[in-house]
């Protein structure tokens, strides 16, 4: 196997476990965060310390980047110290992060002056899958692009799908995030019904969960609403913000999206409750003690 010079950026719940399976493959990696702490068991590993997104770039022929938002994103390629002011003409960088796709196509164009290639390819799959190496990517750019850096996807997704050009990627994760926000809302509805009419919650998940009912959400979340586990996985601030993105180009496509509306007011209410760092799950609570359940 190729050994690639990868660098990585943003080493929060996702990318700590997708830079430590990068690590695992044997590729060789440089590593940068906001918080330097979070790459000591990366650094135990093999990997390396760059003290700027420029460093990071410089010592790269792949830059993957996983950051909150777009704005971090925007800061940490074209900023003071970014990458685009460190990488080497042909280098390859790929944002894993979920952004707008607006902001995508913006970057695109920034890396084509600077001889950078880029390629949006967010992920889906939390927490579980970031750790397994099992994430699902959708990837948008060139072909060719991707196909150069595969190597290195396949170390943290198994299904690496090509959506089309700069943008598709972030519009193809947009549209997961709208289905997971709505199934993780109506698992929190169902279940809080089934506690407000007395019913023994984990008999009921046993119940639906492997009928029409079933779904990732509910197998992998449920049981965390039960438990009152409410460590995150992924957090409500994220799932909130990714609803933004989606209603934001919902705007710009003209097409109504009633349930993400709702949704998104129910996570923001969650968040302004104090929970924006739980996991999407406590949404659960939430609903219920809107109903003083």
């Amino acid at each position: 196997m190729d050994k690639y010079n990868v660098g990585f950026i943003g080493l929060g719940t996702m990318g700590r476990p997708m830079a430590s399976n990068i690590v695992k493959a044997g590729h060789n990696l440089v590593v940068h965060s906001r918080t330097r702490a979070k790459a000591d068991s990366l650094l135990a590993q093999g990997a390396v310390w760059a003290d700027s997104p420029a460093e990071v770039a410089h010592r790269s022929e792949v830059i993957i980047t996983m950051l909150p938002d777009s704005p971090d994103v925007l800061q940490v390629a074209t900023g003071e110290n970014s990458i685009l002011q460190g990488a080497k003409r042909g280098s390859v960088f790929v944002d894993m992060s979920t952004i707008s796709p607006e902001v995508a196509r913006k970057l695109a164009v920034e890396c084509n002056r600077a001889g950078v290639e880029f390629l949006d390819a967010p992920v889906t799959g939390g927490e579980i899958g970031a750790i397994k190496g099992t994430l699902s990517i959708m990837v948008g750019g060139p072909i060719k692009t991707l196909e150069k850096v595969r190597p290195v996807l396949e170390c943290v997704g198994n299904q690496i799908t090509h959506m089309g050009d700069h943008g598709a990627g972030q519009t193809a994760k947009i549209c997961n995030q709208i289905i997971c926000g709505l199934n993780i809302l109506a698992c929190c509805e169902g279940l809080a019904l089934a506690a407000s009419a007395g019913l023994d919650l984990n008999t009921l998940l046993r119940a639906i969960q492997n009928g029409a009912a079933g779904s990732w959400m509910l197998s992998n979340l449920a049981p965390k609403m039960l438990e009152a586990d409410w460590a995150p996985g992924f957090r409500i601030a994220l799932q909130a913000k990714d609803l933004r993105l989606a209603l934001e180009t919902a705007e710009r496509e003209k097409v109504p999206l009633v349930g993400t509306a709702v949704a998104h007011q129910l996570f923001k209410v969650a968040e302004a409750m104090g929970c924006g760092d739980k996991g999407t799950q406590v949404l659960f609570k939430i609903i219920r003690s809107l109903g003083c359940a």
